[in-house]
């Protein structure tokens, strides 16, 4: 099926007389009719489901639409995006391991990294998106277990060039793990291009109508984690913790990762969505295709509107052929490639501020990539914790307007940007 089929059709097949939607399996707990019937679950003998905060069936029909979407071997769903590139990395690394991380990802992704997990024992090496070959080298060390981008930064919109960190990540004998959010497999899908882990934050464009978060992680099912064993033991060897299963042998090469953060991560830590949340993801996922084409319009236009504009200091949208990434982003996305644009007021930090206070159809917000038009200053927000030598590594300059452009009519955008530059003095 091609991807626009693929948001209606996939994941779920009712059977005759069944429901037409996903179901929503609103329970915590599953019965059956005898303890060796549930026994043979608990020593994944059998597939099958015995309690919510490991996997349920709502979850599961939207997790594999996910799967489809990205041309994965299995996926699973987390509460949030952010469980989600937690559970990517934390599944393969743990004390006295190491990461290479592209240094503008998104700022929360900065923070669990360099912060909460390396309390954790994990050390992070962050490398610029566009470091020589021989600085993407250096980042390298015997320990390192995985490379970690985004497809599209947030908010710097630096497009990664996802097959030169593949081949780098292959060469040392590690995934490359790829945070997708932004391009969505409608723009791009990154396992065509050699990476083997893909995450998302649902919360984004996926759900599109602000209603409910969520992540997912995606497998590729392409990396080889017995030929690297040394480097993985915890898919390679026996799980102790779970009947001495050993994931890679067990499951295979297409099933070892997503069925350790099932049968391990999940059920320690617990960051399942309730079913009601992935029922109305698919909600969302039904109308991602026709959104995206939108979203990339009108954010190109709206690019274009500003680039002209004598109050702008500077525009970043990887489709305006100003762009450094404009001929990566034809590669990677030749159909576009996202709704959010970054640009900055002349006049610095305090006239951004008083530029967003004007705005009417574009609402102030900390959220980002859904149906409506919204604004943010990250230094003031989502990259607060940062310090400025963070903030600019990050791709993140004081003065920088992340505007996310909605689905709206892209007349009444302009319009809006246009009434707010005009009331802001410099």
């Amino acid at each position: 099926m091609e991807r626009e089929t693929m948001c209606i059709q996939a994941g779920y097949q009712p059977k005759n007389g069944e429901s037409r939607m996903i179901p929503i399996v609103q329970s915590t707990t599953f019965k059956y009719d005898t303890s060796e019937d549930m026994g043979k679950l608990f020593d994944l003998e059998e597939s099958g489901y015995f309690y919510t905060r490991l996997a349920n069936p709502t979850n599961d029909y939207v997790a594999a639409k996910i799967c489809a979407l990205e041309g994965g071997s299995a996926a699973v769903l987390t509460s949030s995006g952010q469980a989600a590139t937690f559970f990517s990395v934390f599944n393969i690394a743990g004390v006295g391991d190491h990461v290479v991380a592209s240094s503008t990802i998104y700022g929360g992704s900065f923070n669990l990294f360099a912060v909460t997990m390396k309390r954790m024992g994990v050390e992070f090496t962050f490398v610029d998106p566009d470091c020589s070959d021989e600085e993407l080298e250096a980042a390298f060390r015997p320990n390192t277990k995985a490379v970690f981008g985004e497809t599209i930064a947030n908010p710097a919109l630096i497009v990664f060039d996802i097959e030169r960190f593949a081949n780098a990540a292959h060469a040392h004998g590690v995934p490359l793990i790829v945070d997708n959010t932004f391009a969505t497999p409608i723009n791009c899908r990154p396992i065509e291009w050699g990476a083997d882990i893909v995450t998302h934050s649902t919360t984004k464009y996926m759900d599109g109508h602000d209603a409910t978060v969520g992540g997912a992680i995606v497998d590729s099912g392409k990396f080889d984690w017995m030929a690297h064993a040394d480097k993985f033991p915890g898919l390679t060897t026996p799980d102790e913790s779970y009947h001495g299963v050993v994931y890679a042998e067990k499951f295979g090469q297409g099933g070892a990762y997503i069925n350790k953060i099932v049968a391990q991560l999940m059920r320690d830590l617990g960051p399942i969505p309730a079913p009601m949340n992935s029922y109305m993801l698919n909600l969302g996922l039904e109308s991602l295709h026709v959104r995206m084409p939108r979203h990339c319009e009108n954010a190109l236009a709206v690019a274009k509107f500003l680039e002209a504009h004598d109050k702008i200091a500077w525009v970043n949208y990887p489709g305006l052929e100003s762009s450094k990434y404009y001929e990566r982003a034809k590669k990677y996305m030749p159909d576009g490639t996202c709704g959010v644009v970054s640009f900055g007021v002349k006049g610095g930090r305090a006239a951004a501020e008083a530029f967003m206070k004007e705005l009417k159809v574009a609402m102030i917000a900390t959220h980002v990539a859904d149906a409506h038009t919204c604004v943010l200053h990250p230094a003031s927000a989502t990259h607060r914790q940062m310090n400025d030598e963070e903030l600019l590594a990050a791709g993140v300059s004081p003065d920088l307007v992340r505007l996310s452009v909605g689905i709206e009519n892209v007349k009444d955008i302009i319009a809006d940007l246009e009434n707010a530059l005009d009331k802001v003095q410099i």
